[in-house]
């Protein structure tokens, strides 16, 4: 099994960008820690991060035929992108949808998910652990 773990904007900032929110451990960190759980599961992962939201589409496209899952937190762009609610539908890939805290506990906007409705999860607010809590239930709902 092959799992695609997408990161969008600002998420290669982690542990520099609002500690207080995000926590002070680092986009390195993140990536070890999904490592060493894909390692457990005996899955194969595969990293992608940018801040540009056609880069994050032509990853999900990417995808088509060679994942059999897909981890996305989508940044900002889970608030404003049907770009990339689109392409997860194309491709129709089970995807996972993460973020670090909780959107619904912060500004009234970031309570808007365009993407969730092509998920068939959304995990938030767990912190790090979140992309675990995805990697597992990919895995424990593979085809």
């Amino acid at each position: 099994m092959k799992i695609l773990v997408l990161n969008g904007p600002n998420l290669n900032m982690l542990g520099l960008r609002e500690p207080d929110i995000y926590g002070k451990s680092t986009y390195a960190d993140l990536l070890g820690m999904i490592s060493a759980e894909a390692d457990k599961l005996g899955v194969e992962v595969e990293f992608y991060q940018s801040n540009h939201e056609g880069a994050l589409v032509d990853a999900i496209q990417g995808a088509y035929g060679r994942c059999d899952g897909i981890v996305i937190n989508p940044g900002a762009y889970t608030h404003t992108s049907v770009a990339l609610l689109d392409a997860v539908k194309a491709v129709s890939i089970p995807t996972v949808e993460v973020h670090i805290s909780d959107p619904d506990a912060r500004d009234e906007f970031r309570r808007i998910s365009y993407i969730r409705k092509a998920c068939v999860k959304t995990v938030k607010g767990h912190g790090f652990e979140g992309y675990l809590i995805a990697l597992r239930y990919l895995v424990d709902n593979a085809k």
